[in-house]
């Protein structure tokens, strides 16, 4: 199955927040740039991945365990440690059609997002086993150096997401 691009509920995040500190804001103050990312599959669950726009600093940086460059980073990034469980209910998928009205900003940035889904989806198999070994790693208590600290708590999310979904089952 080929990945789309999503963008998560934030009022989810937020609750997700209250007990993880390291989930991340998921509203931008520019509306053409959504904070996006994947969905796949890990322990039952739908996990998030949020990407990254291109920054000057990606070029220079490694990929690591819990982050992923895109294209030798020149359109951005995959951000692992900011993975998260996410009820399918606060998934909504990325339309990045070019339409005639759209500026040349947001068809720059359209374009973007269409070169980082091509390229996610020719690397499928790696993105999916590097989320695997960090989930692995984190939830294993494996981790070295700040890596637990910069990564999402996956178990204790999992647990929350769980909660979420069934709060909202009950109203």
């Amino acid at each position: 199955m080929k990945f789309s691009f999503y963008t998560v509920d934030p009022q989810y995040c937020d609750y997700l927040r209250q007990y993880d500190p390291c989930i991340p804001y998921t509203m931008d103050q520019k509306s053409i740039r959504p904070f996006v990312g994947i969905v796949f599959s890990i322990n039952g669950f739908q996990y998030y991945a949020p990407l990254t726009s291109p920054k000057p600093k990606h070029l220079h940086m490694k990929n690591q365990v819990d982050f992923l460059k895109i294209n030798r980073g020149e359109w951005g990034a995959v951000n692992f440690n900011n993975m998260i469980p996410v009820p399918s209910e606060c998934l909504a998928k990325v339309q990045m059609k070019i339409l005639d009205t759209d500026s040349a900003q947001e068809t720059a940035y359209k374009n973007l997002l269409s070169n980082q889904l091509s390229w996610c989806n020719a690397n499928r198999e790696t993105i999916l086993k590097q989320a695997q070994k960090l989930y692995q790693i984190i939830t294993g208590g494996r981790a070295w150096g700040n890596l637990a600290g910069r990564c999402c708590n996956f178990a204790l999310d999992e647990k929350h997401c769980k909660a979420y979904s069934q709060e909202e089952t009950n109203e």
